[in-house]
């Protein structure tokens, strides 16, 4: 896989214009093109096809978290889309049966595990119990959870990476949001970020950017510097650079 195939642009855009404005003008730069919540329900699926034809693969980041036979159903229509990824909540895992990588053979379904929204105070006032209000605990529980229901592998934070790949083992997918580069504003609502280099040390196979390459310049100037950075970090990693 080439650096910049490492990289999942997050399409976090308010209509199907500017999408496809953004997969054109980064086609070949990135990867693959996250479609989250607030572009799929204003646009509906016509989207992901028309960003597939316009940039290239797509995340489908819906976060699916309903009951065993709603969750199901969602994603056998969401094999109908053809996305690259589609993700399910880690709350979700808890009723689906396993093996759903022989039900659903066409996806491959990532759990997330603990979003990089939160942190410890945040998990403590949804009520979770003290041995899970650490997002790396939380994030290693749902991990096990994921392998165990044969989800192609999960989505964490740089933060817990390294300890999810112990879980997970090196054939699972594991898609790490919140990257910041250091060059990169962070005045935002995520709060365990990591750069680049340090989320390929701790074992990620794909980065989720957005605002560093949005908020750019030059977006695509800037995913092809972050492209650099992985590859960096990649060599570096090759020759045990990383502990």
């Amino acid at each position: 896989m080439q650096p910049h195939e490492r990289i999942i642009y997050a399409l976090d855009v308010p209509d199907g214009r500017e999408a496809r404005r953004h997969a054109a003008r980064l086609r070949g730069a990135v990867g693959v093109f996250k479609v989250g919540l607030e572009l799929f329900v204003a646009e509906g699926p016509e989207i992901v096809k028309a960003i597939q034809d316009a940039g290239g693969p797509v995340f489908l980041d819906l976060k699916l978290h309903d009951i065993p036979a709603t969750v199901e159903g969602a994603l056998a229509a969401a094999a109908a889309m053809h996305p690259r990824f589609v993700t399910v909540h880690g709350d979700a895992l808890i009723g689906l049966k396993g093996g759903l990588d022989a039900r659903h053979p066409d996806l491959d379904v990532l759990a997330v595990t603990a979003l990089t929204s939160l942190d410890v105070k945040s998990l403590s006032a949804l009520g979770l119990g003290p041995a899970l209000r650490d997002p790396e605990a939380l994030a290693v529980a749902r991990a096990k959870l994921a392998r165990q229901k044969g989800c192609a592998g999960v989505v964490c934070s740089g933060r817990e990476a390294a300890a999810v790949r112990e879980v997970m083992g090196k054939g699972a997918v594991i898609a790490t949001p919140g990257i910041r580069p250091t060059w990169a504003r962070d005045d935002d609502d995520q709060r365990r970020t990591v750069s680049p280099a340090q989320a390929v040390a701790a074992g990620a196979d794909y980065l989720v950017v957005g605002r560093p390459i949005r908020a750019a310049a030059d977006p695509r100037a800037a995913a092809e510097r972050i492209a650099q950075e992985i590859a960096d970090a990649v060599t570096d990693a090759a020759a045990g650079a990383w502990p």
